[in-house]
């Protein structure tokens, strides 16, 4: 039976972290079994496609473009959720005070003053941006 404790010195603690740290550098794996290693693909195995003949459209919604989701969505980005209804004067604000970028800013300033704004779609949709078009 041992008794004590099993806590090692500082000089001991120093020892193990310098065999730790060159077990980490070298350059080979830390694992013991081999077989558990990821392997490379072969030179000879063809390149993996996710559907085969198939031709993708997008990620955009039916009547937007790429470029009008971007700029919704970072319109979104800096004027939250928290604010609506708001009018051109605020989302303008906002944008300056979040720092957004001076694209942004100036198609807020296009905004019709003496509007008031529920949701970023409708700002999107003041903007001439285009807009989902729903399915019925």
């Amino acid at each position: 039976m041992q008794h004590g404790t099993d806590k090692t010195g500082p000089a001991r603690d120093d020892i193990m972290k310098k065999q730790l740290r060159a077990e980490m550098t070298r350059d080979r794996s830390l694992r013991t079994v081999e077989e558990r290693e990821l392997q490379p693909a072969g030179e000879d195995q063809p390149e993996a496609v996710q559907a085969p003949g198939a031709s993708f459209r997008g990620g955009t919604p039916h009547g937007m473009s790429a470029e009008d989701v971007a700029v919704r969505s970072e319109l979104a980005q800096h004027l939250g959720r928290s604010m609506y209804p708001v009018d051109r004067v605020t989302v303008v604000e906002r944008l300056v005070r979040d720092n957004a970028p001076d694209r942004l800013i100036a198609l807020a300033k296009r905004l019709p003053e003496g509007e008031r704004y529920g949701n970023v779609q409708s700002i999107a949709q003041s903007l001439g941006l285009g807009t989902e078009d729903l399915r019925d």
